[in-house]
């Protein structure tokens, strides 16, 4: 079986069972919301994070990437990948928060209880490390085209062979399928895997522990500024956990050294450039993912209340 037919019986299954639920359709609209706030608010700080993981050698820090970008390629060069980045983040966080509430309900019958409700906050980031394990099929294939359209210019000045002419996503798609099969879609899917169970952990995990901290003195839902802060905590949480897994899963992605697997690219990076260039980029990627994860969940919170009220208005 194909990765691709895995990935499509994975998404059956999730949402044959969210569709169940009363409020899935108002709660899968508001992903898309929250998935656009979060790109367009992010992209530029996305593209520098990625360019300096893959070339740490060619840019002195954040500024000097971002500057440089701006100067050679325009501002169209720090939303490079905005496309397959909005493909990515929408199609991923519909499957997450999908799977994240089905996955609520297995450890809450595994543990034996009989409501989501009773589940600790650690039983709710258990559950959202089970749901990344179908969001990252979805997530891979457009993650690497992004990946790519981000580097094409350093893959050029660094002396890279066949690389694209044109920098779209069909071109980049054409040639991964053309080189390496359909099968190259899911180059780094194992490294993909590695970064978001347990990154996607802390992620639930910071988001309930800081909406429960916050909010423990109230009854009612959570305010805005409560899930605000709360997504940005867990978006810090979910990079800071798992930032050197991923710059390797960029540089398979991006320079193709999947032959090598991860723990193999892993060491030889440590031993030839050292533990510090496993963080190149961490910066750009804290300062994005605060205000990028605090738009989803206000988007996604705001965006499913206002429809779920709308919906019992009109019944």
């Amino acid at each position: 079986m194909q990765p691709a037919d895995i990935c499509n019986m994975s998404i059956c299954l999730v949402e044959y069972h969210a569709l169940k639920k009363t409020n899935t359709k108002n709660a899968l609209f508001s992903i898309h919301r929250g998935g656009v706030a979060c790109v367009f608010s992010g992209q530029p700080f996305d593209t520098v994070k990625v360019k300096m993981q893959t070339f740490p050698s060619l840019y002195r820090g954040f500024v000097d990437c971002a500057v440089r970008t701006y100067h050679t390629e325009g501002l169209r060069g720090l939303y490079h990948g905005t496309v397959p980045a909005l493909l990515a983040n929408v199609s991923e966080n519909a499957v997450l928060f999908a799977c994240y509430g089905f996955c609520q309900n297995l450890v809450c019958h595994l543990l034996g209880m009989q409501d989501p409700s009773q589940l600790r906050d650690y039983h709710k980031a258990t559950a959202g490390s089970l749901a990344s394990v179908v969001s990252s099929l979805v997530l891979c294939p457009t993650e690497l085209v992004k990946c790519r359209m981000q580097t094409l210019h350093e893959m050029r000045v660094s002396g890279h062979k066949a690389v694209p002419a044109k920098s779209t996503s069909y071109s980049i798609v054409s040639d991964i399928v053309k080189t390496e099969g359909v099968c190259g879609l899911f180059r780094g899917l194992s490294s993909t895997w590695l970064r978001e169970i347990p990154g996607y952990f802390f992620f639930f995990g910071g988001y309930e522990l800081s909406s429960s901290i916050l909010n423990r003195n109230s009854q009612d839902q959570p305010g805005a500024l409560v899930v605000t802060v709360s997504g940005g905590v867990g978006g810090a949480f979910f990079w800071l956990s798992v930032y050197p897994v991923d710059s390797v899963k960029s540089r398979i992605q991006v320079l193709s050294l999947a032959s090598s697997g991860f723990l193999i690219s892993f060491l030889h990076i440590l031993k030839t450039e050292g533990l510090l260039t496993l963080y190149s980029g961490l910066m750009p990627t804290i300062v994005r993912s605060f205000p990028c994860n605090a738009a989803l969940f206000l988007a996604y919170e705001m965006t499913k209340r206002t429809l779920t009220e709308w919906s019992s208005n009109q019944n």
